[in-house]
């Protein structure tokens, strides 16, 4: 009887201790959502010597006309209007398969609009658009290096720049790492890159202060 007592006694503490680690791994993945869900430009790096590969080092992901291309920072430098990327990572709805994170990125300001950043599967272009648009192709998993600070796409960091036209640059998925052989004519230049996240709104040491103390 006083066993059945203490262990009825010990119910209350139990359940206590089990909804405080709920609450302790719900919070952690909360702040681990917004994380992944800081919005960031994605800014390129290319490591080429050839004066076409020191054109694209520093450029940035804008998108136009449902591609990704690689243009300049400022706006008002750029080949083509086009709209700069502002990206985030958030989960692809999908009902029959788990592509873990997708890739979103707003595609205007005025109205407010945001798409899925995919590879097309034929192609492997890097383009933008809705879920019926994307789902076909290869949309996730997008993730970041080791650092956080690289972007990549099904644990790879396989990005190419192709020269569409003449200093017009789109981006592309090497999948199979050898040159967009069998993607993309031979006669067209490629080169390779890599995609870097620039958080667009970082915390202040104050705002991180207080984060700490809550």
């Amino acid at each position: 009887m006083v066993i059945g007592l203490l262990a009825i006694a010990a119910i209350p503490t139990v359940t206590g201790v089990s909804l405080g680690i709920s609450e302790e791994r719900k919070q952690k993945a909360r702040m681990e959502d917004e994380r992944r869900m800081a919005k960031f430009y994605m800014d390129v790096f290319c490591e080429g010597n050839s004066e076409k590969a020191k054109s694209l080092d520093g450029g940035r992901v804008v998108l136009r006309d449902n591609k990704v291309y690689i243009d300049h920072v400022d706006p008002n430098r750029r080949k083509k209007p086009a709209h700069t990327a502002a990206a985030f990572y958030i989960g692809y709805p999908d009902d029959d398969e788990k592509r873990g994170d997708g890739l979103v990125s707003t595609v205007s300001v005025d109205p407010p609009m945001l798409n899925w950043i995919y590879a097309d599967k034929n192609t492997m272009e890097l383009k933008y658009g809705n879920r019926t648009q994307s789902i076909e192709h290869i949309v996730g998993h997008w993730d970041w290096t080791e650092d956080e600070t690289g972007v990549i796409l099904a644990e790879k960091d396989l990005w190419a720049a192709v020269e569409e036209e003449d200093g017009v640059w789109a981006v592309y998925y090497d999948i199979n790492d050898n040159g967009l052989a069998g993607f993309v004519d031979s006669a067209r230049t490629v080169v390779e890159i890599s995609i870097d996240r620039n958080i667009i709104d970082k915390p202040t040491d104050s705002n991180t202060n207080n984060k700490n103390k809550t």
